[in-house]
């Protein structure tokens, strides 16, 4: 069956998918850093911009070599094992789950503040409204995010605008009296790192776009980064600023919930505040469709890979994966009603599982350079870079813990579930087999009924073992062969594999056939095939094979290519790496 062509996403459209997530944060940021770091809280901001400034380029490197959805699960996958990759998995699904409840309900708290509504009711419908518009197509809600988020830049710049006009007409009054207080925490240093933690929240969603580059026009995903480091460097400290020219410190506090709709009244009046208001509204349902969007390639990418079932895998006439937007929205739904509305619990899965994926990024990056060395890449992050910017993750983390121990409780509540259920699937084979041979023990009073349940164990172990995997050698040496059967062998169910060598006329494979002998004898558990096709080794032949083996591109692996390569990862169609 054709599958349906996607119309790519361009600069704009997708930078606004995950634009307006991170650029939300205005909202709420502010408050936080202020709250911690008083007058100083726009210096926290702005370190915040750098360690955004040096993870542009980390993610760069890592997506420019694997053009890949997943973000920070794809890289783990290609650099380390499926189990570690899997954690990176749950704790970003965690994230966007967090993510579309918080906002959603933040967003309806913002309304109700306007009109009368029902909040948990709202929350309910506005996540079902995304779920919607995801349904019908990634390009179709890109529109919406478009809009969204150009009138949040206006909103936010109207803001800034009005601000300066009312500090111009006012005096500094407020400043003086805010920047003579005590500095929080007892010292300038615990002031401006308590006040860093809390503003890495601010950075939330940067990570999205890295989850679904494969719908992105070429070289787009690099400009995504540029522009959303952009906003967040410069309204959030500017708003930070802002607050502290024209807010006393001590009334942020009590204003916090909606800060800047307060400033909004303070320098332009109720109108502004109004506007501010509604714009609040629309740019936090705009970071509930990043989470869709996001989680979307990501569990597309994990079912391929067999650690989900293939029953996500179902599409629309759109082409859109239905099945995980609606599996999504009961998740979300199911957490929201469990809470019973209150959401300081979800604050702490928001906080530990966003940061824990970005220091995994950053983990993700190392193992790249040093695994993946040869393989091409547009921008390279210095080695020392990449470790001041995980370091600064790390210590965000910690700081966070400082702040709020029970939300760290609350966090491993959540993931320990989590990754149970990502480890049900990556040991299904060993617990079909105990549930075999417990079948088996129990069999005789129930004969009848325990025959037919284990045939069909049986029947099910021996489908999942059938799948062929194919790895296409280049003459590689018996060590490198015996590493990837070590591969397959620890991270992949199978009986069968295929090794093919694409030869020219004249080369000899003596010495590779003897190699595999070996080994075939070596691992007497998996079929070893070995397969020489005349020609040249192209994205062509692989959909070729593809096709006419009935394998699964995922399932084709290819040790990691040199310079000299002629094609991209990506224009391979989703074949792996594996060495």
């Amino acid at each position: 069956m054709e599958k349906s062509v996607h119309k790519k996403l361009n600069e704009l459209q997708s930078t606004a998918i995950s634009g307006n997530d991170i650029s939300s944060s205005c909202l709420y940021v502010s408050a936080l850093t202020v709250m911690y770091a008083g007058q100083f809280a726009w210096i926290s901001l702005l370190v915040v911009a750098v360690v955004l400034f040096l993870f542009r380029k980390i993610y760069v490197e890592v997506v420019g070599a694997l053009p890949l959805n997943g973000g920070a699960y794809n890289v783990l996958l290609n650099t380390s094992s499926k189990k570690v990759a899997s954690v990176a998995a749950a704790l970003t699904v965690l994230s966007y789950m967090a993510t579309a409840v918080i906002s959603a309900s933040e967003a309806m708290h913002y309304l109700d503040h306007l009109v009368s509504v029902n909040v948990m009711l709202a929350t309910v419908v506005v996540l079902a409204i995304f779920t919607l518009l995801t349904i019908m197509g990634i390009s179709e809600s890109a529109i919406v995010a478009v809009v969204i988020f150009i009138t949040h830049l206006a909103a936010l710049s109207l803001l800034l605008i009005t601000g300066i006009v009312f500090v111009l007409g006012n005096g500094l009054d407020v400043f003086e009296l805010n920047w003579s207080l005590p500095v929080k925490g007892g010292s300038l240093l615990t002031a401006l790192f308590l006040g860093f933690s809390a503003a890495m929240l601010g950075i939330s969603g940067f990570e999205s776009s890295a989850n679904f580059v494969e719908e992105q026009k070429h070289g787009v995903f690099p400009k995504t980064l540029r522009n959303m480091w952009a906003v967040v460097s410069f309204f959030n400290p500017v708003m930070a600023l802002l607050v502290i020219f024209i807010i006393p410190v001590a009334d942020v506090q009590e204003h916090s919930s909606a800060l800047l709709a307060y400033l909004g009244s303070k320098t332009g009046g109720s109108w502004l505040a109004t506007i501010i208001s509604i714009d609040a509204v629309l740019v936090l349902c705009g970071a509930v469709l990043t989470s869709f969007v996001g989680v979307l390639g990501l569990v597309n990418r994990m079912t391929l890979d067999r650690i989900l079932p293939n029953y996500f895998l179902k599409t629309n006439k759109k082409g859109s994966f239905y099945r995980i937007a609606i599996g999504f929205l009961i998740l979300c739904v199911s957490v929201l009603l469990a809470t019973k509305g209150d959401l300081a619990s979800l604050a702490g899965v928001y906080t530990f599982s966003f940061l824990s994926v970005m220091a995994l990024f950053g983990i993700g990056n190392l193992l790249l350079k040093i695994k993946r060395r040869k393989l091409p890449r547009p921008e390279r992050a210095p080695v020392f870079n990449v470790l001041i910017a995980v370091s600064f993750v790390v210590l965000a983390f910690f700081g966070n813990i400082l702040l709020n121990k029970s939300a760290f409780y609350t966090f491993l509540q959540y993931l320990i579930p989590a990754l149970l259920v990502v480890g049900v699937m990556l040991n299904r084979t060993i617990i079909i087999s105990a549930l075999i041979s417990g079948l088996e023990a129990f069999s005789r009073p129930f004969r009848k009924f325990f025959f037919r349940s284990n045939r069909y164990l049986r029947r099910l172990n021996r489908n999942i073992h059938s799948q062929e995997f194919v790895f296409f050698t280049k003459k590689d040496d018996v060590a490198i062969m015996n590493k990837v059967m070590q591969y397959v062998q620890n991270n992949e169910t199978t009986k069968k594999f295929k090794v093919v060598n694409v030869f020219r006329a004249g080369d000899d494979n003596g010495d590779l056939k003897s190699d595999l002998r070996v080994l075939d004898r070596a691992y007497p558990e998996i079929d070893i095939e070995f397969v020489e096709i005349p020609g040249e080794f192209t994205p062509q032949l692989i959909d070729e094979l593809s096709r006419h083996w009935n394998i699964p591109k995922n399932f084709m692996f290819i040790a990691s290519p040199s310079d000299r390569f002629s094609y991209r990862v990506a224009d391979l169609g989703g074949v792996r790496l594996i060495m």
